[in-house]
């Protein structure tokens, strides 16, 4: 039975990655960034598919 439970190994796991995780919370700050101004722009404004045309009040068509 000692095989099947691994041995436990003093190291570090959480710390080494800060980096990286930092890295990725700045990625997803970027990309959100970017499709809100996207969202916002005026080629995309009057999209029928832009989240934010609903709450600017503007009346959908009806299909």
């Amino acid at each position: 039975m000692p095989g099947f439970i691994p041995k436990k190994f003093p190291g570090k796991i959480a710390e080494p990655m800060v980096p990286f995780y930092a890295a990725g919370l700045i990625v997803l700050y970027a990309i959100n960034a970017g499709a809100n101004a996207m969202m916002a722009s005026d080629e995309f404004k009057n999209d029928p598919r832009n989240p934010n045309q609903a709450a600017s009040g503007t009346p959908k068509s009806a299909h």
